[in-house]
């Protein structure tokens, strides 16, 4: 445990990135396996939809520095070839 006061700050806040960070990563596999799915049922509506809704998250987090934004922009251009 840390004993300075500044150092305790510093891990409750590491604690509240990592948990925020997590949940954007989560909620960009689900949409990245949602996607994948509507692809092999052929779904075209859906397909879009997912695409569009993953760029945004990807974009997002890129912004948010929790994935690099050449990352990004390397998911981004796989998944669109897939459509």
């Amino acid at each position: 445990m840390p004993i300075k006061k500044s150092a305790f700050k510093a891990l409750r806040q590491s604690k509240k990135r990592v948990l925020r960070n997590k949940k954007i990563k989560e909620k960009i596999k689900s949409l990245e396996k949602k996607f994948k799915k509507a692809i092999k049922g052929g779904y075209k509506t859906k397909t879009k939809e997912f695409f569009l809704q993953l760029q945004k998250a990807l974009d997002k987090a890129a912004q948010k520095k929790v994935i690099k934004k050449n990352k990004a922009a390397r998911k981004k251009s796989r998944l669109s070839k897939f459509l």
